[in-house]
């Protein structure tokens, strides 16, 4: 059977003291973390938790979690992990929307369980409440393999967060080995991710189908070379600008000799952070995974083709299909998302004929690259309001200073996203200054649309085949400094 609690108890049977994640100075090996997940199904079955339920998990990243998420997956459980960084406030109506049996909190938002438990009416205990009495191997019911076995809710930029389904089935088949490691690499795998997000558990279970240790740290350069260091990694995942802040604080006074796995990706990578990242690392393989946690990887460009491939995000993974639609990147795979729970309108929109939906627009060349070139709706929220960033290019084009522009969003905590113009500038004329650019669209455009930031540029990315702004490159090396 393809579910995930046999993927612990398989590691638990075959290398019991393995270390199967560390976090800080706490470690838990297999066999540990497989006996604590059995105590702790028989707890919530005493609780009345049974197989298809839903049970919320709300705290930070600790070894904890990963007691109740194989817990959960013994019992057949639907396992729902809340954004640790919200208040009750915000983590009140997605629990809701997920109709959860229990909430189950650690100790970090214990404080904060019985308000939101009492605001969606859901019955709230800390994990260290639940009664786990004597280690005994779970012989209750077990999952399917077409269960439903995560719940994991989107960031909600477009809208209130959607619950996305993943079977056992499915993420067994997206850690099976392979899928994220090249072979022969032993090793454990340093992990940024928190574990209210599904690449903190993807990376995971991806390690524990390889009988390989995760070391968790947070996002934070120190943090996470410390966590390489001091584990003798092999291999380290960071999204770019963690990757940008690595190379700026510096890697001298690491040992980072056993490091053999230097990888990134979102949707799309700076080429000249790659580059920083080889020279800094000059050992270790470097790949840029593209995917979401819809369709799971679907593109990987490979090592070998960082330098001659500069801003693709590669070929299909083994097991993907790929196809553009009217510009927009599709994906059809045996490990697809379940759907959007209770939500069958915005399912049907992105599953189409088994096609999952990106919504990102792309592009292939010649070999068959993948280049991401935007958004299908490429339009930025600022406050509230959507804008549309080529009629602000529009705007812009005959200001006298611009030879090249493109307008994108920079991520802003309080608005959203920042209307921001990265220009190109003509030679011998002086750089235009923000005030210059939004008095030019005065007459032209609804002053909430106007430039509020510019980022001067040598050049801006393009896609070789038609020479359109690669828009998600161009965010990501903003982000990446």
């Amino acid at each position: 059977m393809l579910t995930i609690d046999r993927v612990i108890e398989l590691a638990a049977r075959v290398a019991p003291d393995t270390v199967a994640a560390t976090l800080g100075d706490d470690a838990l090996t297999f066999a540990e973390l497989d006996a604590e997940g059995d105590r702790l199904a028989h707890g919530l079955a005493a609780r009345g938790l049974g197989r298809g339920d839903r049970l919320a998990w709300w705290s930070d990243t600790t070894l904890e979690s990963l007691s109740v998420f194989a817990a959960a997956a013994k019992l057949g459980v639907v396992f729902m992990p809340l954004n640790a960084r919200t208040g009750v406030v915000e983590a009140a109506p997605v629990l809701a929307s997920g109709r959860a049996r229990l909430l189950l909190t650690g100790a970090s938002h214990a404080a904060d369980g019985d308000a939101l438990g009492s605001a969606c009416a859901v019955e709230h205990f800390t994990a260290s409440a639940i009664d786990r009495g004597a280690p005994a191997p779970w012989d209750g019911d077990r999952p399917l393999e077409t269960d439903p076995h995560v719940i994991f809710f989107t960031s909600g930029s477009t809208g209130s967060p959607k619950g996305v389904v993943l079977s056992h089935r499915t993420n067994w088949l997206r850690s099976f080995p392979g899928a994220t490691s090249e072979a022969g690499v032993g090793g454990g795998v340093v992990c940024m991710f928190p574990l209210f997000h599904m690449a903190g558990f993807s990376i995971a279970l991806g390690a524990w189908q390889q009988r390989r240790p995760v070391h968790f740290a947070v996002a934070d350069p120190a943090a996470l070379l410390e966590a390489a260091a001091r584990h003798r990694a092999a291999r380290m995942y960071c999204i770019p600008a963690v990757w940008a802040r690595i190379l700026d604080h510096g890697i001298d006074g690491f040992d980072l000799t056993a490091l053999r796995e230097a990888d990134t990706g979102t949707s799309a990578t700076p080429p000249e952070l790659l580059a920083a990242i080889k020279t800094a690392l000059p050992p270790t393989a470097t790949r840029v995974f593209y995917g979401s946690t819809e369709a799971g990887p679907a593109c990987l460009l490979a090592d070998a083709d960082l330098a001659r491939k500069p801003g693709r995000v590669g070929l299909a993974q083994p097991g993907c299909e790929i196809r553009l639609v009217d510009g927009e990147i599709r994906v059809r795979s045996d490990f697809l998302m379940d759907g959007y729970f209770d939500a069958p309108e915005a399912t049907a929109a992105a599953l189409v004929d088994g096609w999952y939906c990106t919504g990102d627009l792309g592009e292939f060349d010649a070999d068959g690259h993948l280049s991401i070139v935007g958004r299908a709706r490429d339009v930025l929220r600022s406050g509230g309001e959507t804008i549309a960033p080529g009629e602000v290019e529009a705007a812009l084009a005959d200001h006298p200073a611009i030879a090249e522009v493109a307008v994108v969003g920079f991520p802003d905590p309080v608005w959203g996203e920042i209307v921001t113009a990265v220009v190109v500038v003509r030679e011998g004329i002086a750089p235009p200054s923000v005030d210059d650019l939004r008095a030019h669209c005065a007459r032209r455009l609804a002053a909430f649309k106007h430039p509020r930031r510019v980022v001067m540029v040598d050049s801006l990315p393009r896609t070789p085949a038609t020479g359109q702004v690669q828009r998600a490159l161009v965010v990501e090396r903003l982000l990446a400094g």
